[in-house]
């Protein structure tokens, strides 16, 4: 599908990726409309030369205000991303919501271009690297769980409604204006306290981490490159990086020499999945990779990040 004069509907789009692909989707000649309930994003992000709309889309009024028979795609990133948190239900009932709330709106209006930013976490514990085809997905956590109700919902739309489906499975994202993950975290807590550093679990987890500016050049790319009723695709990096590993690239961007504590276990909550490295052969063969490491994608954020935060 060509994006560049197309009329495009970013939900989530005041958010770390919600942002910055609705800034490059501009860049590129679309017209853009960003919706965000501003819960963990802020306005200040949204490009200037895309029109904002402040709507909750876990009510379908609110998903009728901002999807109108114009658009051509979504961008469907607008999620409770909090992987521990502490009421499930509300977790998984509001990100199931709203994707419902959204397919049923596009069919109402005639819009059938949807793409949806789902994630590794619904593979659960699997054999590494996990490519698209891996079966049976079982998710440890109710944020995979999440993700995983609603790719079976897009799936029902994309065969049985004649909608073009593109679901993104994520690597862990990281890049400028993050907050609430663990390079942020590992900042924060080193301008508090430069001399100790507190890890979650035994810091031996290892996963893949790929910039945000990476992650949005592979959706674009996809998305122009594809045409199948279903379209699902790993974006990530062929390298993981541990938690201990993050931890030495942050202090050593800032210059210091911690001592390392840690809370113990393999895993630093409940539901989290130590290992993760998706294949991203499929992608490949569309003619796209990576060209930061995980490694040097965990450093290029932290000084991002380390020059927004202290």
């Amino acid at each position: 599908m060509e994006l560049a004069d197309a009329n495009i509907l970013v939900t989530g789009g005041a958010g770390l990726i919600g942002s910055h692909l609705s800034a490059k989707l501009a860049e590129n000649g679309a017209s853009v409309r960003v919706v965000d309930d501003l819960s963990k994003g802020t306005q200040a992000r949204v490009p200037n030369d895309a029109e904002f709309i402040h709507a909750d889309l876990t009510d379908p009024q609110g998903v009728a205000e901002v999807l109108t028979e114009e658009i051509d795609i979504v961008f469907h990133l607008a999620a409770f991303t909090d992987t521990n948190y502490d009421n499930d239900r509300k977790l998984f009932e509001e990100n199931t919501a709203m994707t419902y709330n959204i397919l049923e709106r596009m069919e109402n209006v005639g819009v059938s271009n949807i793409a949806f930013t789902s994630s590794s976490t619904v593979y659960g514990e699997a054999p590494r690297p996990t490519s698209e085809d891996f079966a049976p997905m079982e998710p440890i956590s109710i944020y995979g769980s999440s993700k995983l109700a609603d790719e079976a919902l897009l799936s029902t739309y994309a065969h049985s409604y004649d909608f073009t489906v593109w679901v993104f499975r994520f690597a862990n994202i990281v890049g400028p204006h993050q907050r609430g993950t663990v390079i942020p975290d590992f900042i924060q807590k080193l301008a508090d306290d430069p001399s100790e550093l507190t890890i979650l679990g035994n810091g031996r987890q290892e996963k893949s981490y790929l910039h945000v500016t990476e992650c949005v050049d592979a959706i674009q790319h996809v998305i122009e490159t594809t045409a199948d009723d279903l379209n699902t695709y790993n974006l990530g990096t062929r390298t993981t990086t541990s938690v201990t590993e993050i931890a030495d690239i942050v202090s050593d961007e800032l210059e210091l020499d911690p001592t390392y504590s840690f809370t113990g276990g393999d895993r630093g909550w409940t539901g989290d999945v130590p290992k993760m490295r998706l294949s991203i052969e499929k992608l490949s063969a569309l003619g796209w990779e990576p060209t930061l490491s995980s490694h040097e994608a965990v450093r290029r954020a932290t000084q991002e990040l380390a020059s927004e935060m202290i």
